[in-house]
Formats: C-alpha cells, structure tokens, sequence
C-alpha cells in the first residue's frame, strides 16, 4: 500500500506538470488564432476569453489523455534509469504488477475524460457557436476595428472606421460603401452609432455626412447631404446556431443513426477508451536499457501514440463516409491496440531477464 501511494504521488505530480505545459501551449495557440480574428475584426475584443474558455473545454480530454500517457512513460523509464526496476524483479514482481497501480492512478483521468468527451466539449462548442451567432449580428459599427475594412454579414455592405469610442458606442469617420436597389452608394459621416427600434430592429445610424449615389451603366450620380442617415441591420438571430455533429449533444447523436453522427459518437466514446490503452502501452513502452540511449522508448512510445490518434481518426473518417459499420470502427483500432499488449509485455520481460542473466 505505501508503495502504490508512493507511485501514485509521483504519477500525479508528473501528470500534473506535463499538463500544464500542454495546456500552456493549447491555450496561446488560440489566444493568438483569437486575437488575429479580433484585429481583423471577427470576433469583438470583449468575447476573446470566453471563446478561448470554451476551446480550453473542447480540448481537454486530448491533453488530459496526452498527459496522462506521458506521466506513466517519464515515471516508469526514471524507475528503470535508477535501477529501481532491478529491486522490483529481484523481489520476484513481473512487470505485470504494474498493471494494478496505474489503472488505479488512470482511474480518475479515464472519468474526467468521459464526462468531458461526453458532455462537457460538445457544450463548450455549441455555446461557442451560439456566441460568435450573437457577436455576428451585432451592429456593422460595432463590429469593425479602426484601420481596417469589415464586410457587413449581409455581404453587400463594406463598412470603415476610423476611430472607435472607448465605451465601443460610438464611431468617428465613418465610410461605408453599399448596394441598394441595385445602385451603387458610398455614405461618409463625420459620427455614427447604433440605435434599436421599439420593434427590436436595429439601425446603424450616421450623422453629418454625404451620400453618393450611381447606378451601374449611367454616367450621372447623386448627393445626398444629410444630419442624420439611418441604416436597418439584418439580423441572424432567427436562424439559430448552425447544427453540426461535433455540437450535437451525446443524447441527440444516439437518437439520430445518421453516418456522420455515428461517426462523431464513435469518437466520443473512443477517447476515454483509448486513455485506458495508453496507459496499459505506457507500462512496456517505458522500457529503458541503461546501457542504451534514454530517449528512445519516448521516441517508440509517442510515436505509437500517433498512430493510435491518427487511426482513430482514420476510423472516424470511414464510419462518415460508410466505408465500415459502427461496430467495425468502434472496436477494430481498439481491439488492434489491446493485441499488442501481450507481445509488448513479453518481449519486456524477455528481454529484462536476458540483461539479468548477463549480470
């Protein structure tokens, strides 16, 4: 028992660091993807650590997965590389009895993963898409950043600031180049803001500016003076978020037997069981030979790592496209890794009694 606690501390401790430093990683990778988006207007300054909040979800049990396989590898080669190992098979413990502290160590995460894959990141990615829904049918004045052209949602109006309020409720310079009733209009105003109707129609509304209006084929055009100029914003809200499976909740992916649902629920439930794997791989893979280079096994293991994600992926991808049934793509990766298992156990122990024997 002292032991097995000793060994789950240390597990955890690793476990914990690596995870911080793949979550480190994760979480500037977005902010920066979120912050280009923000500058180039695509996403309001305000709504960036919301959205990196639900992509930190979204990404969870990968990293925990992840970390969790690196910990078992970087704790079991230091046992073999301090020759701890060697009192452990001289008491007359296979390398078998490791199966026991690990998966009561992994117990917890394969949990953790479940409900994250099951629940958690499929919310986070819907309140995602619910979120940029409403920031995309926020006022053409609010959306864009100074400096920079921004395309109305509507497709057919190009707006252009170039200073904004610091409250964001009012914008200074305003041009805006639009196509109504199939003629052509560039609108620029010395101020403008956003202003919403007792009927909930919004306006974005333009003071003190000039209006030029062409029609394509004719030379003539027309200016318009104005102190005030007010713009209706179509709106999206009626349309609701868009439906993919990757949002769909796990209770609506197993009512509906389409090809691409089932594919997504496959890989719902294969990463919690592909965290159970690992950690049973992680016990041959940390095999370290002292006389050997120390990052070898790392180099074998992640490597067999990338080819259990990418054939899960694989997997997923045949099950969309209905190159195999549920049932094959569920269990055919798994099935394939669990094989290894024995193989991977036996030449361990063969080859550690054949390093014993030359002692």
């Amino acid at each position: 028992m002292i032991f097995h606690r000793a060994v789950r501390r240390e597990l955890t401790h690793a476990a914990a660091g690596i995870f911080v430093a793949l979550f480190a990683i994760m979480a500037t990778t977005q902010l920066i993807r979120l912050l280009t988006e923000a500058a180039a207007g695509k996403v309001a300054p305000e709504a960036v650590i919301a959205l990196l909040g639900f992509a930190a979800l979204n990404y969870l049990p990968v990293l925990l997965s992840l970390a969790m396989f690196i910990a078992i590898l970087l704790t079991l080669s230091r046992s073999y590389r301090d020759s701890e190992m060697v009192v452990w098979f001289s008491s007359g413990l296979p390398l078998t009895a490791w199966v026991r502290p690990v998966l009561a160590f992994a117990a917890p995460l394969v949990l953790a993963v479940a409900v994250l894959s099951f629940f958690l990141s499929p919310w986070a990615l819907s309140q995602s898409a619910e979120f940029r829904q409403k920031l995309s049918t926020r006022s053409d004045a609010g959306q864009v950043s100074p400096g920079a052209f921004q395309e109305a949602s509507s497709a057919n109006r190009v707006v252009f600031v170039e200073a904004v309020a610091e409250d964001s409720s009012a914008v200074r310079n305003v041009f805006v180049s639009s196509v109504q009733n199939e003629r052509l209009g560039v609108t620029m105003a010395a101020t403008g803001h956003q202003e919403s109707a007792a009927n909930g129609d919004r306006f974005m509304v333009l003071e003190d500016g000039r209006r030029y209006e062409v029609e394509p084929g004719i030379p003539s055009f027309r200016v318009l003076e104005f102190d005030r100029y007010a713009v209706r914003i179509e709106t999206k809200e009626a349309q609701g978020i868009e439906r993919t499976p990757r949002n769909m909740s796990t209770r609506d992916l197993l009512r509906d037997e389409k090809a691409v649902n089932q594919a997504e629920l496959l890989w719902r439930i294969g990463i919690p069981l592909s965290t159970v794997v690992l950690a049973l791989l992680a016990i041959p893979l940390s095999f370290v030979n002292p006389r050997a280079g120390r990052s070898a096994n790392m180099l074998v293991a992640l490597f067999t790592y990338m080819i259990y994600s990418n054939l899960l992926s694989i997997g997923q991808a045949w099950v969309a496209q209905g190159k195999v049934s549920f049932v094959v793509g569920m269990f055919g990766v798994h099935v394939l890794m669990i094989a290894l298992l024995p193989l991977l156990f036996y030449r361990r122990i063969a080859v550690t009694s054949f390093l014993q024997l030359r002692r």
